[in-house]
């Protein structure tokens, strides 16, 4: 017989999991203001390894449009310059033979409306995933009663989880509201 307790753990483990996972992919979305984060994605050939820009260069934010990247090797500018371009990021590097700029162009409001959507999906794939958490969970302990869980111990558990599923789901909603204010805020 399971403990209700690692139960109710393991659902809160994948529900915690669910809601940073989300702020990560929250991170990635570029909101008009310049971030480093929207450079994670980005790899390139250093040494015969793919690596990310952050292990080959110092990024820096000197505004809120503007992101700077100084290689420590001069030699890796092209290569950087070359990976930005090939990426999916939608920003033109210029090169001023030291360091990358790339300007954060202001959005649109259709652009923003856009990201705004693409960010309540991804709140609801997250909400979906603690859901199943909690469906999982209260699956295990139906089967418990079983193998010898009383009843009231049971409902007991079902409702502790309840309440986690209703925590986790107001963590999610405050993480995407804070997105999309951000994104919305000219």
């Amino acid at each position: 017989m399971i403990d209700p307790k690692q139960i109710k753990a393991d659902a809160e483990d994948l529900m915690q999991s669910a809601v940073l996972y989300l702020d990560d992919t929250l991170a990635h979305i570029r909101a008009g203001k310049a971030t480093p984060k929207i450079l994670d994605a980005v790899r390139i050939d250093y040494y015969g390894s793919q690596s990310p820009i952050a292990n080959v260069a110092t990024i820096t934010t000197p505004d809120a449009r503007t992101i700077v990247i100084q290689p420590w090797e001069r030699k890796m500018l092209s290569d950087i310059e070359r990976a930005i371009i090939n990426s999916n990021i939608g920003l033109a590097p210029s090169n001023n033979g030291e360091v990358i700029r790339l300007t954060i162009p202001p959005l649109t409001e259709e652009r923003r409306r856009d990201l705004a959507k693409q960010c309540k999906a991804e709140a609801e794939n997250a909400k979906v995933s603690v859901r199943n958490a909690r469906r999982e969970a209260i699956e295990t302990l139906k089967k418990q009663i079983k193998e010898g869980l009383s009843e009231d111990n049971e409902k007991d558990a079902e409702a502790e989880v309840q309440k986690l599923h209703d925590k986790y789901i107001r963590d999610i909603d405050e993480v995407y509201a804070r997105k999309e204010k951000e994104i919305m805020t000219v």
